[in-house]
């Protein structure tokens, strides 16, 4: 049976670094000139984009990892120092390379396919969410536990979708500080996540410091 606790703490952690209120400011440019319509459009191939890479992820995480010969306690070392970097960027209000560059915001504006490249990958389902989606599918073994997984990734999707048709009522009412303030909470939960990652990963190699 799924464990609905950690269904619930696996959609809260990708809220956290999904985080689709940051990514409303990029959205926005990148739609700048096109009409309610066109713009929800663009919103729903984004949601249903982010949903396919982390359902992807989830049901083939596994596969990945022993494909290059990855051990789990590896790559949540390297998960989590990842995350630590996208941590520290979130807390400073700014917009981490992790998630996209310079040059690919400024190249959205102008690319037909903006929606799933750079908006949906990797600014919203990028390496962290991918990363979250492989190690969660390692703690559940068998098809229809990882299928469980795909609730979260769902929600997200939803949540994702309804950040991006409402983003100017919430640019308008939040203003660039309250999006900061979110940013910065969400930072702090990734901090943390980080940390519980690399903790794991060491103990995987080294039984004794638990």
């Amino acid at each position: 049976m799924w464990d609905w606790t950690q269904l619930i703490k696996l959609t809260v952690t990708l809220a956290a670094i999904v985080d689709p209120i940051a990514a409303i400011p990029v959205f926005l440019s990148a739609t700048a000139g096109l009409d309610p319509s066109a713009r929800r459009r663009v919103a729903k191939v984004v949601a249903l984009t982010v949903f396919g890479i982390l359902a992807v992820s989830a049901l083939m995480g596994t596969s990945v990892l022993a494909f290059f010969g990855i051990s789990l306690p590896s790559f949540l070392i390297g998960g989590g120092i990842l995350f630590l970097m996208l941590a520290i960027s979130m807390l400073q209000a700014k917009e981490s390379r992790i998630r996209h560059t310079p040059a690919e915001a400024e190249e959205a504006a102008e690319k037909e396919g903006l929606a799933v490249v750079p908006l949906a990958i990797p600014l919203l389902a990028g390496p962290g969410a991918i990363t979250t989606m492989i190690v969660a599918t390692n703690s559940s073994p068998g098809l229809l536990l990882r299928l469980g997984l795909l609730l979260p990734a769902a929600i997200i999707s939803v949540a994702t979708w309804i950040t991006l048709v409402r983003s100017e009522w919430l640019l308008t009412h939040l203003g660039r500080t309250g999006l900061n303030i979110v940013t910065r909470i969400m930072g702090l939960i990734i901090a943390a996540i980080a940390i519980e990652y690399i903790y794991r990963g060491l103990t995987g190699f080294f039984p004794k410091l638990v």
